[in-house]
């Protein structure tokens, strides 16, 4: 049960903190965003969202909501991974950070989902 809080207060705090990452620099996540989209409002939503879904699993009423929730964005962010594993010049980073930050994407979706599973 305490590890259980422990995880969710930590997954909570990442979320939070990446949403506020998308007001603070918001070019950080353009590379990220398809051209056909307006970046600057896809960055400020996405970090709405992110700050709200992190405060919702710090309220027992919206744990288990809200930890699906990160599930379904983290589902969402994946294919964005996966194709900077393949593109010649990954969005952020190197060709090394993208190879990284591919399973890392898949602990973030493993993460939400335990959460949201555990709530009964």
């Amino acid at each position: 049960m305490f590890i259980k809080k422990i995880v969710s207060f930590l997954l909570s705090l990442f979320m939070i903190i990446a949403g506020i990452g998308h007001f603070i620099n918001p070019e950080m996540y353009n590379p990220f965003i398809p051209d056909f989209l307006p970046k600057l409002a896809v960055n400020y939503i996405t970090g709405i969202v992110e700050i709200a879904l992190g405060i919702g699993l710090l309220i027992p009423a919206f744990q288990k909501m809200a930890a699906f929730g990160i599930f379904l964005l983290m589902c969402a962010f994946l294919p964005l991974h996966i194709i900077d594993v393949f593109i010649e010049n990954p969005a952020i980073g190197s060709k090394t950070m993208a190879y990284i930050r591919l399973p890392i994407q898949f602990v973030f979706i493993a993460w939400p989902l335990w959460i949201w599973k555990s709530k009964k």
